[in-house]
């Protein structure tokens, strides 16, 4: 009896040993993340996105595995966008512009000339109005804003050179679908069309449009000086880029994890803010060497159009949200 009582009682023991190192093992399990954007490889944007995936796997101890896609791989970016509320993609890189669809606040980032400079960007991106921004979006949503980086100036490329507003009317250029980025052309009496970021190099080419406008960084990753006979510098909208995170996955994550997430995402974002500013001082030249003409406008004529054409209220922002992004510093 003796020796049977024993050994069942470590047959019992064993099966609960089992059963708990089963557990730690199911605890420990590695989660699979998927992180999409669609900016080349060659990009900031990509490249310290996989820096992030990697560093969050190392102070996770292992636990989380973010497979990063880049270019448009998963989706345009409206679909990458709503990707995370469907569940398809945990983490992305995009323009709040359209996380605006669904909380308009956002978008006053993108109203024409808001912003002095990209520090001027960041400051906002630290500021008390941001942070109340990112809570109301997240209530409303469930998706978490973890990081801010800097974009970049945009400046307009065309076939033909301009050097004010009243010469951009009637030409057809290509911007993202979005009210903020129509502003400037519609109010200078340009033909603004949507086409989505990946198909605007054969858009140029074929002459579907005969403009475009993007920070001289993405002119550069995507080509565009070579179906472009012009840069003109109107530096309409210092455009940004946040780093977001599901529902389904910022909700499971620890406080702890939650830390990891933001930290490594918000030092992933300074990295390539520092990047973009590098190389958007040696671009101007640069692109002189390839034969453009960089071409120096009158930006009051611009602005000028926009406050009488678009104003701030008349596109549902608020006088009280410019003022408090005016005075970041």
């Amino acid at each position: 009896m003796s020796k049977r009582m024993t050994l069942k009682t470590l047959a019992t023991l064993g099966a609960v040993a089992m059963g708990t190192l089963l557990m730690a093992a199911g605890a420990h399990a590695q989660q699979k993340i998927k992180w999409a954007h669609v900016y080349e490889t060659s990009e900031p944007y990509h490249t310290e996105s996989v820096w992030a995936a990697e560093e969050i796997k190392k102070r996770s101890n292992g636990k989380f595995d973010i497979q990063v896609f880049p270019a448009s791989t998963l989706g345009k970016e409206t679909d990458i966008n709503q990707g995370l509320t469907l569940g398809t993609v945990d983490m992305i890189i995009s323009g709040p512009s359209f996380a605006a669809r669904t909380y308009p606040r956002f978008g006053i980032a993108y109203y024409p000339f808001i912003f002095r400079d990209g520090d001027h960007l960041i400051a906002y991106s630290k500021s008390p109005v941001f942070q109340e921004m990112v809570k109301e979006f997240r209530e409303k949503t469930g998706i978490q804003v973890t990081a801010y980086t800097y974009y970049g100036a945009r400046h307009t490329t065309a076939q033909k050179a301009f050097t004010n507003c009243a010469g951009m009317k009637g030409i057809k250029i290509r911007v993202p679908d979005v009210p903020a980025y129509r502003a400037t052309p519609e109010a200078c009496g340009a033909n603004p069309t949507p086409i989505a970021f990946a198909e605007v190099y054969l858009a140029l080419q074929n002459g579907t449009v005969e403009a475009q406008e993007n920070p001289l960084t993405t002119i550069e990753a995507k080509k565009f000086y070579e179906v472009q006979k012009a840069i003109m510098m109107t530096g309409h909208i210092v455009d940004g880029l946040t780093t977001q995170i599901a529902p389904q996955l910022w909700n499971k994550l620890s406080d702890a994890e939650k830390k990891i997430f933001s930290d490594v995402t918000q030092e992933a974002a300074v990295r390539a803010t520092a990047k973009i500013k590098t190389r958007e001082a040696e671009l101007v030249d640069e692109f002189k060497k390839k034969g453009l003409q960089i071409v120096q406008v009158d930006r009051k004529s611009f602005q000028d159009a926009v406050l009488k054409n678009k104003p701030l209220t008349g596109m549902g922002f608020t006088q009280s949200d410019f003022d408090k992004i005016q005075a970041a510093k």
